[in-house]
């Protein structure tokens, strides 16, 4: 293999050439599948070629919706991309099971974002303080332009402070910046504000009185938002009697509340436990994080980071039993948006808004909340009940056909010998050879 140059001025069909002719020895079946998942529309195509850059195809994953959700009163019906089977039935499942007992509360408790300028300082810490304050109000001044809109919806930069962090770092010091962007996620107004912050920072610097040559010869290492955002945070929770608990799977319902108390508190304290009951959250968030076209890298960061806040990684969900009140509920940092970004170009990002009749980015943190929520409790009661397996491996049992290519007959066959028996990898492959034999 050799190194390409100029590749990404190649237009797609060429890029597609030189990949199928390097890797797969020009076969011709390569190209045909990547051509089709090209959109036939023309003009979507286009839009979805400049999302990123060497595009070569398109990459789907299935859009699914979880109805019968009621967050505060309201019934939604959530959009959730995912590939992950029994994700979207777990959701459901447990919006249903809700549904009946008062549904889900979400309380926004606050939406501050953060953004650093991270810089070098030799010198005295008491004349940086002081030169922070003298210069404070030119922040504000030189990032008007950029502020200016979303002041007047009600955003902005809310504070900004000087932070000593020389006792980890030599000579490191940080300017840290809040903010409120409102329905934008804000990452692009974030960043631009702080880099103007940098400016004034190496400009005042350098002309500054009382700073000796050293000092005026401060160092912006770089400025960035930061996708941690602890003050960016959501409460949502269900509750009801433990009684009320009782349901088909849930004959007695004070053993069921014990044991999933006691499911969460091991997830509270043993972080093996606690990586994978914060996955199942997140499988809930990042679907309907996908569907509305926010950024689940950013969000699977910000919350990870959270749940080691206090030192030692811990589950992000909560539940207790108190005065025969069974409590589950959780704080989740989520930074979103419904305006900017893919809300505007992508038609798929555009429905899941509509479907979710155009929420706010409040609104939305508490719909994705209630996601994570409801999935979290899916699959904790399945684990302290029947076990995870028997609800995934059946939703599993369309991937080994599909795999195996089964006819129409044989599925029928397939589904109708595992309505009554375990559903492993190696059983169906098993029954499916028994067939074709």
């Amino acid at each position: 293999m050799s190194l390409v140059n100029g590749f990404s001025k190649l237009s797609k069909a060429e890029k597609v050439h030189w990949i199928v002719e390097t890797y797969f020895n020009g076969n011709s079946e390569i190209t045909n599948l990547l051509t089709s998942y090209y959109n036939s529309d023309q003009a979507l195509q286009k839009l979805h070629d400049e999302f990123i850059e060497n595009t070569i195809t398109n990459f789907y994953l299935p859009f699914g919706v979880a109805p019968n959700f009621i967050i505060n009163d309201k019934v939604y019906t959530i959009p959730m991309v995912i590939e992950e089977s029994s994700v979207v039935a777990a959701a459901s499942n447990a919006a249903k099971f809700w549904s009946k007992r008062g549904g889900f509360k979400a309380t926004v408790l606050s939406t501050e974002k953060i953004g650093n300028v991270h810089f070098l300082f030799s010198g005295s810490k008491q004349k940086l303080e002081q030169f922070i304050k003298d210069i404070q109000s030119k922040f504000y001044e030189n990032t008007k332009h950029i502020t200016k809109n979303m002041e007047k919806r009600g955003g902005g930069i809310l504070a900004i402070e000087l932070v000593d962090k020389t006792s980890e770092l030599k000579d490191y010091y940080q300017l840290h910046a809040t903010f409120d962007t409102k329905d934008s996620m804000g990452a692009n107004f974030i960043n631009s504000c702080l880099e103007e912050f940098a400016n004034v920072l190496r400009a005042e610097a350098a002309v500054y009185a009382n700073f000796t040559e050293t000092e005026k010869n401060l160092q912006v290492i770089m400025s960035i938002l930061s996708n941690y955002v602890p003050n960016c945070l959501v409460r949502v929770e269900v509750s009801c009697a433990v009684e009320d608990l009782k349901s088909k799977e849930i004959k007695d319902p004070q053993y069921f509340a014990e044991k999933f108390v006691q499911a969460v508190r091991i997830a509270e304290i043993e972080t093996y436990r606690a990586v994978t009951h914060n996955k199942g959250i997140m499988n809930g968030v990042d679907a309907v994080v996908l569907a509305t076209g926010n950024d689940f890298r950013a969000i699977e960061a910000g919350v990870h980071a959270f749940a080691a806040k206090d030192g030692k990684y811990s589950s992000l969900s909560h539940a207790e039993i108190n005065d025969g009140i069974f409590h589950f509920w959780m704080d989740l940092p989520l930074a979103l948006g419904t305006v900017g970004g893919l809300t505007t170009l992508h038609p798929m990002v555009k429905f899941a808004l509509e479907l979710l009749e155009k929420p706010s980015a409040n609104e939305l943190m508490e719909i994705i909340a209630v996601a994570g929520l409801a999935q979290n409790f899916a699959a904790v009661k399945s684990l302290t009940t029947t076990g995870i397996q028997q609800g995934h491996m059946k939703m599993h049992l369309m991937n080994i056909l599909n795999q195996f290519n089964a006819t129409d007959e044989e599925r029928v066959k397939v589904v109708n010998y595992f309505d009554t028996q375990t559903v492993t990898h190696s059983a169906v492959v098993e029954f499916i050879e028994s067939l074709r034999k």
